[in-house]
């Protein structure tokens, strides 16, 4: 692989990964008592609470709910990621990475 394919290929990588901010997964915890949001480059967008659906008296079940909102959204945003990552992946074999 010369020179200007490299050259193309992280422009391309750099182009996925503006992509990848822009591209949100939202999911959602407690049915709706917490919302997160997370974008492709794993990081997080937004997290709101609906305090009518949160009890404060039991902040363990708050925090398994952001627990599990922030799980569930790093899931689905690393999945979404590498979903737009496969076809770069097979311009990286030709690295022979």
């Amino acid at each position: 692989m010369g020179m200007a394919d490299q050259m193309k290929m992280l422009n391309q990588m750099r182009k996925l990964q503006k992509e990848l901010g822009k591209e949100i997964v939202e999911v959602e915890a407690g049915d709706g008592a917490v919302v997160v949001q997370i974008n492709g480059e794993m990081k997080i967008v937004d997290v709101q609470l609906d305090a009518n659906k949160i009890n404060f008296d039991d902040v363990d079940e708050l925090a398994g709910w952001i627990k599990a909102a922030m799980r569930d959204g790093l899931k689905e945003a690393q999945e979404m990621a590498a979903e737009k990552m496969k076809p770069m992946m097979g311009g990286l074999g030709q690295l022979g990475l």
